[in-house]
């Protein structure tokens, strides 16, 4: 319906956000987190969603599905070694997660997190992730 007043409305920053984590399940700061397919967090395993980097550790291992919730960036540029990365990445291939701190170029059943933009030496890139794409990504 279009507004007739003056709406106040409250603006979440764009970049963050927190998510349930599954039970009996610790995330690590820095790791990718993935969806369990039940709605909940956990560090990423090969196939799932991926949901962006956890900016803190949540623990939930003592804790039922949801009682912690782990702060996530979800959209960003990262530092991470990528295996099978060379100078030829510059030509900006996907990059995949294979677990919360394994990044390749193999597709296979790893996780879609994003494209390296940058070679920097070895196989250290600068990639860039969207997990709203991500996700878009496979529903395709």
């Amino acid at each position: 319906m279009a507004l007739t007043a003056n709406q106040t409305r409250v603006h979440v920053i764009g970049d963050k956000s927190e998510l349930p984590v599954a039970a009996s399940i610790r995330v690590f700061q820095g790791g990718a987190v993935g969806e369990n397919g039940s709605g909940y967090a956990r560090p990423l395993n090969a196939g799932d969603p991926f949901c962006g980097f956890a900016e803190a550790e949540a623990d939930n291992r003592d804790g039922a599905n949801g009682e912690t919730e782990v702060q996530i960036k979800h959209r960003g540029r990262i530092q991470l070694d990528v295996v099978g990365a060379d100078i030829t990445s510059n030509d900006h291939p996907p990059v995949y997660a294979s677990d919360d701190g394994t990044f390749t170029l193999t597709a296979t059943s790893n996780s879609l997190i994003g494209y390296v933009v940058r070679h920097i030496s070895g196989t250290l890139c600068d990639v860039a992730y969207d997990a709203s794409l991500a996700k878009a990504a496979l529903q395709a």
